[in-house]
């Protein structure tokens, strides 16, 4: 049979509710296409409105993941319409063969019906039925959106030409707010999507009952099951990107074009992102002259510290100029400058350096002529310079003249004195 004198028809590929699909050779051009033809019998009214729309919807759009219109048309009283020709099954029949098909090939298919949804959206146009049946394979693998026939325009809402209160589109790959009888948008073809998705991964729809009503409440009110509890070998991002496209809420879920490009990224196989190189927490080194010559606190000047000096601790918190640093709370850093304090061998070296000092200052302010022993004798005997906190021990360093500090000529007046009024005070304390 010849159509419009160029479409011989060969074999029928397809059978819907409104017409049938041939494989068909177009004689002017020398090449396979797709004519589907409307059914002479068909006695919906609507059916030829239908058509013609699915021809304008479908013509509006050039993309390499939706079939494309090529001409339209009426034979004997059949309208009928041209397409081109997808070589390959449709993901129905791949189901119906292979059950289920791996995440590398569910997330390929992800990426480019999504690619094909998104040019829609961006056209204006909500497909409304997407399912394995509408989703044809070409020659390579590649994915084609087809079928528009009850495709409606977003700013057209009367365009569906449905009856009143019909809900239009297959129940199992239904949206919530479809559900509801309110009308589709872009993210109903994005859940319709996740539909699709589940069960190629997994064998069968997210939901499924007796009747189109209990699916219909499935969809409003339960929870799909993960993939994976079902036994299903998917990584984690894949599974709650997902779940994402199944959200109940039309506005949590992501769009056709974030979805096509996240597939597309292999984002799904849950790479992890590549972090900053951190910056070392390495000490910065301070010269030795540093007070306590252990803690460098804030404001310390760090810059001069020679190469080789000792290492010491000192804590980013406390270096305003530490690159990279973080702070470390005040509770945490009391303890461990206490801890430093107490365990560096640094401190207890500076520690005994300034007992040592001051010892030596004393020496020689006690020798020097001014402050002659001669002519001052003590009374009491010289009190004892206090150790610096966390000093181990005192030091006393001798006179050069071998001498011990305190024994002049007058020591033994002064020693009988002291005896004298020890006896004195041990008799006043008999007497008590």
């Amino acid at each position: 049979m010849l159509i419009a004198g160029r479409y011989r028809l060969q074999t029928t590929i397809g059978r819907g509710a409104m017409g049938e699909v041939w494989r068909a050779y177009d004689e002017t051009l020398g090449r396979a296409v797709a004519v589907k033809l409307l059914l002479a019998q068909n006695s919906d009214p609507t059916s030829s409105s239908r058509f013609r729309l699915e021809a304008q919807t479908a013509g509006r759009l050039s993309h390499p993941h939706v079939v494309g219109v090529l001409d339209f048309g009426e034979q004997e009283g059949r309208l009928f319409l041209v397409m081109e020709l997808a070589e390959g099954d449709s993901l129905a029949r791949v189901l119906s063969q292979a059950g289920s098909l791996s995440a590398e090939k569910v997330a390929l298919i992800a990426a480019q019906a999504a690619a094909g949804l998104a040019v829609a959206h961006e056209q204006g146009i909500v497909h409304r039925d997407i399912k394995p049946g509408n989703l044809l394979l070409d020659a390579d693998g590649s994915v084609k959106i087809g079928d528009f026939g009850i495709a409606r325009f977003v700013d057209d809402p009367g365009a569906a030409l449905t009856a009143t209160g019909q809900i239009v589109g297959t129940s199992l790959y239904l949206a919530p707010e479809r559900a509801l009888g309110k009308p589709a948008g872009p993210a109903s073809d994005v859940y319709s999507l996740g539909c699709l998705l589940y069960q190629l991964l997994t064998g069968r729809p997210p939901f499924h009952a007796d009747s189109a009503v209990a699916i219909l409440h499935h969809h409003l009110d339960t929870a799909p099951v993960p993939p994976r509890e079902l036994g299903v070998g998917l990584p984690p991002a894949f599974e709650n990107y997902l779940l994402g496209l199944l959200a109940k809420r039309p506005e949590d879920r992501p769009t056709a074009r974030q979805t096509a490009e996240w597939f597309a990224a292999g984002a799904w196989r849950g790479r992890p992102e590549p972090l900053p190189a951190a910056a070392p927490l390495t000490a910065p080194e301070v010269p030795r002259s540093t007070a306590s010559g252990a803690f460098a606190g804030p404001g310390t000047n760090t810059a001069g510290a020679a190469p080789g000096s000792a290492t010491t601790y000192a804590f980013p918190s406390a270096v305003g100029s530490t690159a990279g640093a973080h702070r470390t709370p005040r509770r945490q850093r009391s303890g461990v400058r206490a801890f430093v304090v107490h365990r560096s061998r640094t401190v207890s070296t500076v520690a005994a350096l300034v007992v040592f000092l001051a010892a030596l200052l004393v020496g020689m302010t006690w020798f020097s002529p001014d402050h002659s022993s001669a002519e001052t004798p003590p009374t009491d005997p010289p009190r004892t310079t206090s150790p610096a906190p966390g000093a181990s021990s005192t030091l006393s360093t001798p006179p050069t003249g071998g001498e011990e500090p305190g024994n002049s000529a007058d020591d033994s007046s002064g020693s009988q004195q002291h005896t004298q009024k020890g006896k004195n005070g041990h008799s006043k304390d008999d007497k008590g």
